[in-house]
């Protein structure tokens, strides 16, 4: 298995693997594949890819219950029928929302651009999810940490625009998110 992680520095996107993975250090190679340094005040970002064994990995949770484990077959099943392989696990817990991981070679197609598949998925994985339990759960789906990433982006963007806005003195329109 590679997923990608980014930090400032090369040693805060390994922590940031090692959290993500729940591995140790020294369970995963990391190959450098962008490394942009800063200048004065500027920060510099750092791209890691980290490469795992299969035997190596274990997903953090596994669903518990028949209600995660429903969820779960019938997210792998809607994945199975767009005819693509991929195993679901649980990513985390929280007060009614539960997020499910996506572990596929496929993983940018299922992404999709912008992450509208991905929205698809959830949106489908919602709707069943509110007809099997009468308690309010909401469920998100994500594949390599790709809504992490996505949020950290349009962070960046909105600080890069702002800046730019205060420059300029005058006003952005940025395309809907």
């Amino acid at each position: 298995m590679i997923r990608e992680f980014e930090g400032k520095t090369e040693k805060e996107a390994i922590d940031q693997a090692v959290v993500d993975l729940g591995l140790e250090r020294d369970e995963f190679d990391v190959e450098i594949v962008e490394s942009e340094g800063g200048f004065l005040f500027k920060k510099g970002k750092v791209k890691i890819r980290v490469h795992v064994s299969d035997e190596e990995y274990q997903p953090l949770l596994e669903p518990e219950g028949d209600f995660e484990q429903e969820v779960a077959t019938y997210i792998e099943t809607l994945i199975t029928k767009m005819g693509y392989s991929g195993r679901v696990s649980v990513l985390k817990r929280e007060d009614g929302k539960i997020v499910f991981d996506i572990e596929s070679r496929d993983t940018g197609v299922l992404i999709g651009r912008k992450g509208r598949n991905l929205d698809a998925i959830q949106l489908l994985a919602n709707v069943y999810a509110g007809n099997r339990t009468k308690d309010r759960v909401r469920v998100v789906v994500d594949a390599e940490n790709y809504r992490t990433r996505r949020e950290e982006s349009l962070v960046r963007l909105a600080h890069k625009t702002a800046d730019q806005v205060r420059r300029s003195r005058s006003s952005t329109l940025l395309e809907p998110m």
